[in-house]
């Protein structure tokens, strides 16, 4: 596969995973009479399990085996899978308790902490153009913050632990389904060790909730896995700062979900965040489709030469 070629499907995993994500606060309203903490417990269950059967069908259990095998590897995961568990969970909560519009300032700060990680980590630098944008999208996020009147923790919970987790994934060299069946094994044990031994809940046990519920928290396994599954696709194939600003996607879908359909508060002050941002975002596409254009240019003059 060429490099052109691997980087557009970076973008489309990209889109695929932050629409996902941006609707998946529907999801999560269907079932917000039930704990964040037992919703979890069905997203690592179900996850692994859904991973495990598409593992099986595209036979790579050797690949599972052969990270298993390296123990740096797999503390990596670890750390990957606990920090993919808390923002698993924090979400849940976020949505299902009337903080949805916290969740989406979140995942608005975290293509810029990407941006800062990809800089640090990854020697990934920014265009002119770029870093205008990225100057667009931090004004904006800094009225967002400014209107709170106080310290987002939730917000910048989201945005550290994701940011954070999206790094190792771009560093550690695992496939992405090899890698989330292991992360999810990791907090398998934890999932089911609460789902036997905490106090009993209303809908703890299956064998006595309607069908829709059942296929509701079953459902959990393909709504947390898909998402993950295009994102860490597309970590692999383009610049983590580029996959950074796609991630606008999601919390836009989360604003105007929870201002539109749930009723949270809406402000001038988000009226102008939402402006800025869209505004960086058009701002940092145009820039790489220039670059893009000019590149393809310069090598279709090379070829010709």
């Amino acid at each position: 596969m060429s490099q052109e070629s691997a980087t557009q499907k970076g973008y489309y995993f990209a889109i695929l995973a932050f629409l996902m994500w941006g609707l998946a606060p529907i999801y999560f309203k269907q079932i917000d009479f039930i704990g964040a903490v037992e919703i979890l417990v069905h997203r690592v269950i179900w996850s692994a399990l859904f991973i495990a059967i598409i593992i099986v069908l595209l036979k790579q259990w050797h690949k599972v085996q052969h990270i298993v095998k390296k123990p740096k590897l797999m503390i990596m995961l670890c750390i990957s899978a606990c920090l993919l568990g808390f923002n698993w969970g924090l979400f849940i909560w976020a949505v299902n308790n009337g903080h949805m519009l916290d969740a989406s300032l979140g995942y608005y700060i975290n293509p810029l902490l990407n941006v800062l990680l990809g800089m640090l980590f990854l020697a990934e630098r920014l265009r002119k153009w770029q870093l205008v944008a990225v100057g667009l999208a931090v004004v904006g996020v800094v009225i967002q913050v400014v209107s709170f009147g106080s310290f987002p923790v939730v917000a910048f919970a989201l945005a550290c632990s994701f940011a954070v987790y999206g790094l190792i994934r771009k560093k550690v060299p695992v496939e992405s389904l090899p890698g989330l069946l292991l992360e999810a094994a990791i907090l398998l044990p934890f999932a089911v060790a609460y789902w036997f031994f905490a106090s009993p809940t209303a809908t703890s046990d299956l064998t006595v909730n309607s069908n829709a519920v059942n296929i509701l928290l079953i459902s959990a396994g393909i709504v947390t896995t898909l998402p993950l599954l295009c994102f860490t696709a597309a970590a692999k194939r383009i610049p983590y700062s580029t996959l950074g600003f796609f991630q606008y996607i999601g919390p836009s879908l989360m604003f105007v979900l929870a201002v539109v359909f749930y009723g949270e508060e809406f402000s001038a002050q988000r009226i102008v965040t939402f402006a800025f941002i869209w505004g960086a975002l058009a701002l940092f596409s145009w820039d790489s489709y220039q670059w893009a254009r000019k590149a393809r240019k310069q090598k279709k003059a090379l070829q010709q030469s």
